[in-house]
């Protein structure tokens, strides 16, 4: 799955029954419903094991910090997030959303800690 706009893009790959979702530009207000689209559709295909990788993010706006919530309140300790530049850990870390999920620096260690959960 790729769903693109002309701020972001979104991809997902799997990893064993892990879903990696990739996110790069800009999450905000225009092009969070892509992003919410594409966690929608994991999650109805029955995946409950899910990493979003915000490594290539370049803003992350509160509605992002909004999908990032809402998305850990729906699937859990499955759940884990990638980011690894000011743009977004530090808005994470700020909200202290980083205690209600992990929050890893790499793809591999977010692999590690959600087939550890």
């Amino acid at each position: 799955m790729v769903k693109l706009s002309d701020l972001m893009t979104v991809s997902c790959e799997h990893q064993g029954d892990i879903a990696v979702l990739a996110v790069s530009g800009e999450v905000d207000l225009l092009t969070a419903p892509a992003l919410q689209d594409a966690v929608d559709d994991l999650l109805k295909d029955g995946s409950t094991r899910l990493i979003v990788d915000l490594s290539a993010v370049t803003f992350l706006g509160s509605i992002g910090l909004k999908i990032l919530a809402s998305t850990q309140h729906r699937l859990g300790r499955g759940f884990v997030v990638v980011a690894n530049g000011p743009a977004t850990s530090r808005a994470i870390q700020l909200i202290h959303l980083d205690r209600a999920f992990p929050l890893c620096l790499t793809l591999d260690e977010a692999l590690t800690c959600v087939r550890n959960s």
